[in-house]
Order: structure tokens, then sequence, then C-alpha cells
């Protein structure tokens, strides 16, 4: 998503060098520096600084830091009938990604038995 860490570094000392390239390997989500690179746009903040993308922006679709929803469901699945586990799952909490992929990985929890699903609004609060 190039929002934080070593990232925007390298992207602050490198992205106005024509001879560089900037690669792109997975989903960027909406309103990131790094969906903004992978749109095109010619100029960026980063770090509150303006700079001129002179970088050339590939993209490697075959890559992802993130599961599939079967691979999601499969793990919350071996989670909730877990015998090692000390506690039985109660509750899931889905808090990464967008809110209509959140709410399709919802109901197939639920369609796979897990009940109790939970799309948190932004500054909410559980008690666990």
């Amino acid at each position: 998503m190039c929002e934080a860490g070593r990232i925007l570094h390298h992207l602050k000392n490198n992205i106005e060098d024509p001879s560089h390239s900037i690669v792109i390997v997975g989903y960027q989500a909406v309103n990131t520096l790094g969906r903004r690179l992978l749109e095109g746009e010619k100029n960026v903040k980063i770090f509150g600084e303006p700079y001129r993308v002179n970088a050339s922006v590939q993209v490697v679709n075959e890559f992802s830091g993130h599961a599939g929803s079967k691979s999601l469901v499969s793990f919350v699945k071996k989670a909730a009938s877990s015998k090692k586990s000390m506690r039985k799952l109660k509750k899931v909490f889905l808090v990464h990604g967008e809110s209509d992929q959140q709410e399709i990985l919802m109901e197939r929890l639920k369609e796979a038995g897990i009940d109790d699903v939970v799309c948190p609004e932004p500054g909410s609060g559980y008690e666990l």
C-alpha cells in the first residue's frame, strides 16, 4: 500500500529518478499511495512533501501478501475447532480490507458455521 515503513524512504529517494522502477506486487487499496502510483498519478506526497513520479511503475499481479477468502475461512474454521485452543472461538472481528469485501467474507464465514462475525466501525470499542 506504500503507506508506512521503509518503503516510504525508498520511494522518497528514488521516485523522481527516471532510471529507476517501482514494482508493485499486489493489491493496493483505494486512497493509498500505492494505488495512486498504480493509477498513474504523476505528482504524489511522501512525508507531506511533493514528489514528481519520474520512475517507471511496473505491476506484477502474481504475488499477494494476503490470503484469499477460501484460505481465511479455512483458517478460522480450524481455529474454531482446535482442541489445542485454551478457549472456544467466540467472535471474529474483520478489521482489514474494504467494507464490501469484509461483508462478503463475513457471509462466507457465517455460511461455514462461524456465527458471530463483526465488521466494527472505526473508533468503536468491544470488551473482550
